[in-house]
């Protein structure tokens, strides 16, 4: 017979073996790698965006999926690391909504694991997929249309600023594809409205305020800012500087003349993180990257401060206020 105290010691050791056996017996939940150029602080709406378009698709964050979010906060060299880490782990999808070096990355370190990616530029030239009806690989995702946003806002600016002469265009050189697409847009929008062109780069907040040091040196009439995500996480340093130096300024997303930014024209960032939720959804459901055409962006916004217009003492047209879908007093 087994004594009172060796069958108590048994029973102990199998109750401390039952939680062992029912976390082995957890499914592993599918893990997602999200990945942005933005700051964590900049971003939460746009995190709600994607988290929501999951939620719809039947994935509800610890539940049934993981989301690991990756915000680079514009420190893009990090970008081959964290892919090859995401990779080494097996992630189930990789998403890298509104930045064309996250997508590039991710595309370089696997051939394999779904990429759901946003871009400006064409991802076909850009080598992410075959074409936009067929992607034909690993990738897909939604196209910004940046170059036609970008002479688009270039030509509010000038609206705004009608006896500009000279405009400086300041791109963040460590977001390599970006920088270069707004480079090879930008001085053909300038020249078709008789704008010269003045390129100025940075990558730090202190390369930001001597950035506008440059421009105000330089006797620029207005200042054309690159999409960023970067940038965006210093939109507040930019208003600043901006009112402070008398500088009109025209930027790439609303978020900007939310806290004090002259204007924006840009794509609906809500919109296409939503999309980018939704692609990520079906993709956990099954559906290929191949099979999923890439969606181009079709809800823009017009933001107006007409509290920073007067400051800066511009009278803004009522043809452009009537334009805007949004006018901040």
């Amino acid at each position: 017979m087994i004594r009172r105290r060796e069958f108590m010691l048994l029973l102990g050791g199998a109750t401390m073996a039952w939680p062992l056996v029912a976390r082995a017996q957890q499914p592993v939940l599918p893990v997602i790698g999200f990945v942005s150029g933005r700051s964590n602080e900049s971003s939460v709406r746009l995190g709600g965006a994607f988290r929501k378009a999951l939620n719809e698709s039947g994935y509800v964050e610890g539940q049934n999926v993981m989301v690991e979010y990756h915000w680079l906060d514009g420190q893009y060299d990090r970008l081959p690391s964290l892919m090859a880490d995401l990779v080494s782990r097996h992630v189930a999808v990789i998403a890298t909504p509104g930045f064309a070096n996250g997508a590039l990355a991710a595309k370089a370190a696997t051939t394999t694991i779904p990429i759901v990616f946003g871009v400006g530029e064409d991802p076909v030239k850009l080598g992410l997929v075959a074409s936009l009806a067929r992607p034909g690989g690993n990738a897909t995702g939604i196209n910004l249309l940046s170059a036609e946003v970008a002479a688009k806002r270039l030509g509010f600016l000038h609206e705004l600023v009608l006896k500009a002469g000279r405009i400086a265009v300041l791109v963040n050189p460590a977001n390599s594809s970006t920088a270069e697409a707004t480079l090879r847009d930008i001085p053909e929008a300038a020249r078709a409205l008789g704008l010269q062109v003045q390129v100025l780069n940075a990558s730090t907040s202190r390369e930001i305020e001597a950035a506008f040091a440059t421009l105000v040196r330089d006797r620029a009439d207005a200042l054309f800012v690159a999409p960023d995500g970067f940038f965006t996480s210093r939109r507040v340093q930019f208003a600043t500087l901006a009112v402070r130096h008398a500088i009109p300024a025209a930027y790439s997303n609303r978020s900007y003349p939310e806290v004090g930014g002259l204007m924006s024209y840009g794509t609906d960032i809500l919109d296409y993180y939503r999309q980018a939720g939704i692609y990520t959804g079906q993709i956990l459901k099954g559906a290929k990257p191949a099979d999923l055409p890439v969606l181009q962006s079709t809800k823009f916004e017009l933001v107006i401060n007409m509290q920073t217009a007067r400051a800066l003492g511009l009278n803004v047209p009522n043809s452009l206020q009537l334009l805007a879908d949004e006018v901040i007093e």
